[in-house]
């Protein structure tokens, strides 16, 4: 066959024939293998079990907030059954270790409050001291449609908790998934981020020009997204990737400060129109564990396969690159200190 006929999959597969990639420097690496992939076979009904069937975890770890209920539970238990070594992040240290103790494979339960920013450098401090790398850092934890403005640090708080924390922990373990052969950063998004019609309004963090619950949330997780796509930027270089998922619209206890008949009506209609917490979950593992999306980052992902977004911000690499320079500002103290590049 002539080279000029290979199409890439072809040529990938024969220069790893003859050993050539193993050979090539990191950064062009990564530019050869960084793509959208291809579509999965999995949609909006494949469950986290399904998703990760015959694919062994064994010595790896992985970290993840909110691991105590919902979907992080589901996540925890799914990838643990899968072998994996789960660090189950809660609340509280007494949430952790319940929700852990009740899981069959390796857990550690550790515990960081997203709203108390030095208790979320504690939690990495106690994750570095394991000293093993993370093969994924999963941020699943938050807090949705706050019916009343609150601030942490000056921050309206679902974008200090949903963000902010999640930025910091991020940042905190940035060597320790870098260290892993190919580490994966899964930062939780939503379909909310549509709510978010004007972006990222830099000037209103605080929400003190206007405050909308839904709205202030959908500016959470489209932070979310940006920041996977900034971090995927500053990770070309490396084996890791970074990418954000929406899971899909489940009633967890993320819901419960919504009016009390929107939560009647989720409990007892919402198997018509919403995923179970086992389908809820898929997309994030897939993301996590996939064997084919090595070297795919950058993305945001929806029922197991990559999405457009509802608004165009998603993929606005320049807000992304503001939101990261942004937070970094207001994160300032609780960030490591690296050398500048």
């Amino acid at each position: 066959m002539s080279p000029k006929l290979l199409s890439r999959r072809q040529l990938l597969q024969y220069m790893t024939t003859l050993g050539i990639l193993s050979a090539l420097p990191a950064s062009l690496l990564a530019e050869i293998i960084s793509r959208k992939p291809p579509p999965s076979l999995f949609d909006d009904n494949s469950t986290a079990e399904e998703v990760t069937a015959g694919i062994d975890l064994t010595g790896k770890t992985f970290a993840i907030t909110g691991a105590n209920s919902g979907l992080g539970y589901e996540t925890m238990r799914v990838l643990t059954m899968r072998g994996a070594h789960v660090i189950g992040i809660a609340r509280t240290q007494e949430k952790a270790e319940k929700a852990c103790s009740t899981i069959e494979g390796e857990t550690t339960p550790l515990f960081l409050d997203l709203a108390q920013w030095d208790s979320v450098v504690a939690c990495a401090d106690d994750i570095r001291a394991l000293q093993i790398p993370l093969d994924g850092l999963i941020t699943n934890a938050g807090v949705m449609a706050l019916p009343e403005r609150e601030l942490v640090n000056g921050v309206e708080r679902q974008f200090a908790i949903n963000h902010l924390g999640h930025f910091i922990l991020i940042n905190q373990l940035q060597d320790t998934v870098l260290a892993a052969p190919q580490g994966r950063f899964v930062i939780l998004s939503s379909l909310a981020h549509r709510r978010a019609k004007d972006g990222i309004e830099f000037d209103n963090l605080d929400g003190s020009k206007h405050y909308d619950p839904w709205t202030a949330y959908g500016v959470s997780k489209l932070a979310n997204a940006l920041c996977a796509r900034e971090l995927a930027r500053r990770i070309e270089d490396t084996n890791a990737t970074a990418n954000s998922v929406h899971p899909g619209v489940i009633m967890t206890n993320l819901g419960k400060h919504l009016p009390a008949w929107q939560q009647w009506a989720g409990k007892y209609l919402g198997w018509m129109f919403m995923k179970t917490t086992e389908e809820g979950a898929a997309t994030t593992c897939y993301v996590a564990t996939s064997p084919d999306l090595v070297g795919v980052r950058g993305f945001y992902f929806a029922d197991c396969n990559v999405n457009e977004g509802e608004t165009p911000y998603v993929y606005d690499d320049a807000m992304a690159a503001q939101l990261w320079q942004v937070s970094e500002e207001m994160t300032r103290d609780y960030l490591p200190v690296r050398e500048a590049s």
